[in-house]
Formats: structure tokens, C-alpha cells, sequence
């Protein structure tokens, strides 16, 4: 590059630099305001929203992912084997216990122990005649027209006959209890499923004719860290029971309530560092279903008297979460807290940082800064109209700018 150019670039860069320094001296006096948003009594205050600081009783949550699981589950064999007469439920309908579900062919058994019972008379008939025999016996003996040998014969066969009654009497009770076996009936209360054999077919004591699931009560199990067990193991030997609600997957709203905590496990999972829990519901409305996953809200206490704010006016900053503070002044300040947990789904309970009657700012905060000149107002209040004279001074101010 000659001489010249590099002159020439010289000049011109310091032409650009006075005709800068001059724009900036000569800004209208509103611009030059509204690039020093330092100067806070030249603004007007900015409208927010406040709430005042409350002191409410506050539940204490464990909260885990949950499998429902049926209370009973009860796969239906039948105990003898035979060919399935017929079927006496619907699936997927609920069945009652004692009520019969299947019809095994019952004609061999009966037959069995229609056998049973024959052989218990012709023995019956036989220790007659055989007590007779020894009732004589005993009469001819002291005369001596009978030997000793003979009558302890005619005794002993009394005896045989006595046993040979009783093993005919449990043969009879043993046929008695096959033969019932070929009516299959539900153990208990409790929902059909699908069927596993159609009638007709011949079936074996390893055949499931239907698998049944008790839904009322129901249970719901759950996995919690260890380090919470203290806390839950002193909870429930507190007195009473802690109460558990079953949530959508979403925690968007309550799917069950009125749960239970029934058992918590002797171990710890080494493997994941987390102990089982098992809860019980009602589940009247069949709102829960076995295999379904929710999620688990478990109350183990409740905290009286905690402060609480909207869960809008926590900020997250650099050095961990803060509300903006409104002074007496009508400024704000940035306020250091410690959030302990959600409360419901707007609220969260404060540990330290505020005191009861402190109003926060809940809506706005994107505006404010240390020491900013606010409106305060309540929830829902908006800020008044502008009047007639304010709007034409903002007219004139604009229009003078303009001008400018």
C-alpha cells in the first residue's frame, strides 16, 4: 500500500470518530434517560405483582415409581383329569368364591365310589356275622364245649373285620373327595381372565383353565432410597397409618387414594441401594390394575406452621435461588432463600430467608433489578389507565424526540 492510501485511511477513520463523538453529545435529553436505566427516579415504577409470605401446615412427600400388584393371583387347575364338560363363567367378568368355574365328566369317579360304598356293606354285613360268632363263643366257653384257641380265632376276626370297616370308611371319604374335585370352583373373590381350555377337551391336573386376580383389596409396591428408611421406619412406629396416593404418570392428579403403607422390607437392595415397600388400597372403582405403573406419594409427616410462597417468585441465580423482596420504600431487593419442597402444584414451603408478612414478587421480576422503583399490586389488580395529561405529555415527548 503507498503513502497516500495509508493517509487517506487515517483521515477517514478520524472523520468517523468525530462525527460518533458528536451524535453522542448531542442525544435528546429522553434518549439519553432511557439509555441510564441507573437513574431510577426517572423512571416510573414498574407495575408487579406481590404476595405476602404464609404460614400453613405443610405434608411431607416421599415420592417413587410404583407397580401395581394384585392382591391374590390364583391359576386354576383342576385337581383331577378328565374331560371338560363345560364352562361356568364369563371372561373377564368377576366371579364369586365357591362358585363353580368347570365341569370335569364326573362318571368314573362316581363310580368309584358308588364301589366304595358296596364294599363298606358286604364288610359291614361280614363283622355282623362275625360279632355273632364271638358273642356265642364267649357263652359256650366257661362250659368248656369250645377251646380257648378257637374263641381267641373268633375274636381276632372281629377285630380284622373292625379295621377292614374303617379302611372301607376312608375309601368311601377318599372316592367322596374325587368325585367333588370334578367340579371346579373359585377359591376366592376375584376377576376372570382369559380361558385356557375350551370344553370338550380332556384336561390333566397340569392344564389352567383360568388364571383369577383379587382387585379389592389391591396392593401397589415401590422402591424408596435407603436413606430415607429412618425416616419412614420412625414414621410408622409413630402411631397410626401413613396414608399413600397413587398418581398418573404425569403426578398430574390423584388416579387412587385412600392407600395404605402395610410392609416395609427387612433388606436392602445392595445392588441398587433401595428398599421395597408395599401399600394397599381399596381400589372399589377398579381405578388400579395389576402390571399398571403409577407413581407413589408417601406422607410421612407434616410440618406445622411452614412458610410458604408462590412457586413463581423463586429465581435461580448464580448463587442458588432467590425471590425479589418488596421494602417499605416500595423497592426491591434480591433476597436469598431455601427452598424444602413443592406444596401442591403452585407453592413451595421457604426454610430461611423470609418471615411471615414479607411481601415477594411474583409476576414482573424480568423488569427488576436491585433497588428498582416498583407498583405494587395484588393478584389479579391491574395497573390503573393511563390519564388525559399523561398521554398527551407522552405525545409531546414523543413528538419533541422525533424532531429531534
Amino acid at each position: 500500500m503507498s503513502r497516500f492510501w495509508k493517509i487517506a485511511l487515517v483521515v477517514v477513520a478520524v472523520l468517523v470518530l468525530l462525527v460518533v463523538g458528536l451524535r453522542l453529545m448531542h442525544k435528546p435529553d429522553g434518549q439519553a434517560k432511557a439509555q441510564d436505566p441507573g437513574k431510577e427516579g426517572q423512571q416510573p415504577p414498574v407495575p408487579v405483582t406481590v404476595v405476602p409470605v404464609a404460614r400453613q401446615d405443610v405434608p411431607v412427600y416421599l415420592t417413587a415409581l410404583g407397580t401395581v400388584q394384585a392382591l391374590n393371583t390364583v391359576a386354576i387347575s383342576p385337581q383331577v383329569g378328565g374331560r371338560l364338560m363345560s364352562l361356568a363363567f364369563t371372561e373377564g367378568q368377576p366371579v364369586k368364591k365357591g362358585q363353580v368355574l368347570a365341569q370335569i365328566d364326573p362318571r368314573s369317579f362316581q363310580a368309584t365310589y358308588d364301589q366304595a360304598v358296596a364294599r363298606l356293606h358286604q364288610d359291614q354285613a361280614q363283622l355282623a356275622t362275625a360279632k355273632a360268632n364271638y358273642s356265642r363263643s364267649q357263652e359256650l366257653g366257661p362250659k368248656g364245649y369250645i377251646a380257648k384257641q378257637d374263641l381267641d380265632a373268633l375274636r381276632n376276626t372281629v377285630s380284622q373285620l373292625e379295621a377292614t370297616l374303617a379302611a372301607d370308611q376312608a375309601a368311601i371319604r377318599d372316592a367322596e373327595v374325587q368325585l367333588g374335585y370334578t367340579r371346579v370352583v373359585s377359591p376366592i373373590d376375584g376377576l376372570a381372565g382369559i380361558r385356557g381350555v375350551d370344553p370338550g377337551n380332556v384336561v390333566t391336573t397340569t392344564s389352567t383353565i383360568v388364571t383369577l386376580t383379587q382387585l379389592h383389596p389391591i396392593n401397589v409396591m415401590f422402591n424408596l432410597p435407603e436413606q430415607n428408611l429412618d425416616m419412614v421406619r420412625q414414621a410408622a412406629m409413630g402411631g397410626g397409618e401413613l396414608s399413600v396416593a397413587a398418581l398418573d404418570r404425569g403426578d398430574a392428579h390423584v388416579i387412587a387414594g385412600g392407600g395404605v403403607l402395610k410392609v416395609i422390607d427387612n433388606q436392602i437392595d445392595a445392588s441398587t441401594g433401595t428398599f421395597r415397600l408395599k401399600s394397599e388400597f381399596p381400589n372399589q372403582k377398579n381405578e388400579l390394575w395389576p402390571g399398571q405403573f403409577v407413581n407413589v406419594r408417601l406422607k410421612v409427616r407434616t410440618v406445622g406452621g411452614g412458610l410458604v410462597i408462590p412457586a413463581q417468585a423463586v429465581q435461580r441465580g448464580p448463587d442458588g435461588d432467590y425471590v425479589y423482596l418488596l421494602q417499605p420504600d416500595n423497592t426491591v431487593k434480591m433476597q436469598p432463600v431455601q427452598v424444602a419442597q413443592e406444596v401442591g402444584d403452585s407453592a413451595v414451603m421457604i426454610t430461611s430467608g423470609l418471615s411471615q408478612g414479607q411481601k415477594v414478587v411474583t409476576e414482573g421480576q424480568f423488569r427488576l433489578k436491585p433497588g428498582s422503583k416498583v407498583n405494587p399490586l395484588k393478584p389479579g389488580e391491574v395497573p390503573p389507565a393511563p390519564t388525559k395529561e399523561e398521554l398527551e405529555k407522552a405525545k409531546k415527548g414523543g413528538g419533541a424526540r422525533r424532531g429531534h
